[in-house]
């Protein structure tokens, strides 16, 4: 009887000890899940930087709770400049999983109030190609070498004169994986050429009177010639300016033909996604 009772103890002591075992796993593999889990925590910090000549004033976005470096994007300004509109776009791709920055191309991050301005801004960028290409390469410095990012994967996107110059860059060979283009002109000063490496999305409107049809054409012509990775997309019923909100006020204010077009700046949005889905 006494070695029954012992053994009868000694099974009941196993199985509280058994019992406290799987618990404390229990309580330590919930501890590890708690550990995993996080919170993204998306940040939008100003950045100066500089070339040879003139100080710079952009914007980068990124989610500061990431652990693991991401994909960079250069979100090159319509012709306006530097302005609340790059920046929104630069927040909208650090939500998306990247960091990016809202480049200053024109210095000190001046903003043009009337078209004339911005067409001088403009012009003065795109005629000198070694001073534009120095002020592009000092933004792409400037997002490799942020902590979050990595520096193998690097794309551009741009919006009418940004959309210009991205195209242009990446047709001067600049190291690229991809870069996308929107109401961007597509007669360049460097058209492409056999130092693209890039993969090209364009998304221009049907409607847009600054994009001449035999501009086009030729851009199409140059990039099958060199069997390029690209895609062209015209909006039917798109005009110039059709991604930004502002569109219409600002050309009802300088009587140019700009309109918002909520279908095709969605449309065109998803197409930048799944280019950077591709490439990244």
């Amino acid at each position: 009887m006494k070695i029954k009772t012992f053994l009868i103890t000694l099974f009941a002591v196993s199985l509280v000890f058994v019992g406290c075992m799987n618990s404390g796993k229990k309580k330590e593999a919930e501890t590890k899940t708690e550990e995993v889990t996080y919170e993204p925590n998306y940040v939008g910090n100003e950045v100066t930087y500089s070339n040879d000549s003139i100080t710079m004033k952009g914007y980068i976005a990124f989610d500061e709770n990431a652990t693991e470096k991401k994909p960079g994007v250069l979100v090159v300004h319509e012709w306006w400049g530097h302005n609340d509109y790059s920046r929104q776009r630069a927040d909208m791709l650090a939500e998306l999983g990247y960091t990016a920055l809202a480049v200053d191309m024109y210095g000190d991050g001046k903003n043009a109030e009337h078209p004339e301005d911005a067409g001088k801004f403009a012009g003065m960028v795109m005629s000198n190609m070694p001073s534009a290409k120095s002020r592009f390469m000092a933004a792409m410095n400037e997002l490799k070498n942020h902590p979050s990012v990595d520096p193998d994967n690097i794309a551009a996107i741009g919006y009418c004169f940004g959309g210009s110059v991205v195209l242009t860059m990446a047709n001067a060979g600049m190291d690229l994986d991809a870069v996308a283009a929107f109401h961007s002109g597509v007669g360049l000063p460097v058209m492409p050429n056999e130092d693209l490496k890039a993969k090209v999305l364009v998304c221009n409107g049907a409607d847009d009177p600054f994009i001449a049809p035999e501009s086009v054409e030729a851009f199409k012509v140059k990039m099958d010639s060199i069997n390029a990775d690209y895609k062209y997309i015209a909006y039917e019923g798109a005009k110039h300016s059709f991604t930004s909100k502002e569109a219409n006020a600002n050309g009802e204010k300088f009587g140019l033909p700009l309109e918002y077009n909520a279908e095709a700046d969605q449309k065109s949005w998803q197409e930048l996604q799944n280019l950077l889905n591709e490439v990244f």
